[in-house]
């Protein structure tokens, strides 16, 4: 049965896309929207609709940069709103953490019930370190994580690799450990399912609570 998604919930998913971008901003506002996608693992669309959001509401202004590109940068508004968002995250980081911990426990001791003993992480997020010191104590092994936005070459101690056939180890499943979705992290998991088999990819609760969408996009 789908999961309904509370009017809290999406605010949640589109306060934490908005704090990522008015950092990304702040970083560097001259980048493209295609670099802001990657960084952020979302689709570029979505950084564009995004960036609209908050130059209507103040938060963002955009200058004309050389080769019809734009530069942004943040408002004294948007210096405000992010400081407000900072707050707010670290102030319910505990509780995502204790959640995402449960979700991480639950999954791997369904991937031991499976026999699934080496694992890769899909999406470099805090959901993967927590996977990883959750790993340990499981007694599962992780190969790498997986993510082809990411430019790391390696995360948590893990190598970070761009798509599944780059792994030369052998992996018995995969974790699903991407709190954003994005096409390209739709298509792994797509991938992954067809490479080990829907039961050796597992997912936990907090990323099962994205869009129905985006839900609908990686099952497919």
């Amino acid at each position: 049965m789908e999961r309904a998604f509370s009017e809290s919930e999406r605010e949640e998913d589109s306060d934490r896309i908005i704090l990522g971008l008015l950092n990304s901003v702040e970083q560097d506002g001259a980048r493209s929207q295609r670099h802001f996608a990657a960084e952020l693992g979302i689709a570029l669309g979505l950084v564009n609709a995004y960036l609209n959001r908050c130059i209507k509401k103040g938060l963002v202004k955009a200058s004309q940069a050389p080769a019809r590109r734009y530069a942004y940068y943040l408002t004294p508004q948007g210096f405000a709103e992010k400081s407000r968002l900072t707050v707010e995250y670290l102030s319910s980081s505990f509780g995502f953490f204790r959640k995402a911990k449960a979700d991480c426990v639950k999954a791997l001791e369904m991937a031991k019930e499976r026999h699934l003993k080496r694992l890769v992480l899909i999406g470099v997020s805090d959901l993967a370190e927590i996977a990883a010191i959750c790993a340990i104590e499981s007694g599962i092994v992780l190969v790498c994580t997986v993510d082809p936005s990411n430019k790391q070459d390696r995360f948590v101690g893990l190598p970070v690799v761009a798509d599944l056939d780059a792994i030369d180890e052998h992996v018995d499943g995969a974790l699903v450990t991407a709190l954003v979705s994005s096409p390209a992290i739709d298509a792994l998991v797509g991938n992954a399912r067809e490479k080990f088999g829907a039961d050796a990819v597992l997912i936990p609760e907090l990323v099962d609570s994205r869009p129905r969408k985006a839900r609908e996009r990686s099952a497919s």
